[in-house]
């Protein structure tokens, strides 16, 4: 799975059956290395923050979310995700911040 030749949503979709078979800690390594190659593949990142956020390592998964913001800042559920990493982290105003921004993209 760790090779950087084969198309990155193959790597994905690897990844996925890792975590369908209950292996969420190596599904995230996957993961990882999929990053490390594809720096601007955010289905990788934004698949980390939630399978972070399941394993409760929240600064990992909100370093994950903030990267899927970088990628698609003009996404709001990009910014919504990143709501619900920072306030399950405990990092309330940062929560409220990337709400307020996900409402404003979404114009309301």
């Amino acid at each position: 799975m760790g090779d950087e030749t084969t198309a990155p949503e193959d790597r994905y979709a690897a990844a996925e059956r890792l975590k369908a078979d209950g292996k969420l800690e190596e599904a995230v390594t996957a993961l990882e290395a999929i990053a490390a190659d594809h720096p601007d593949f955010t289905l990788a990142f934004s698949a980390m923050s939630a399978w972070c956020t399941r394993l409760e390592r929240h600064a990992d998964a909100v370093k994950h979310a903030r990267r899927v913001c970088e990628l698609a800042p003009t996404d709001p559920f990009s910014f919504t995700a990143l709501s619900v990493a920072c306030m399950r982290a405990g990092m309330i105003p940062e929560a409220e911040d990337a709400l307020a921004r996900s409402r404003m993209l979404q114009g309301g």
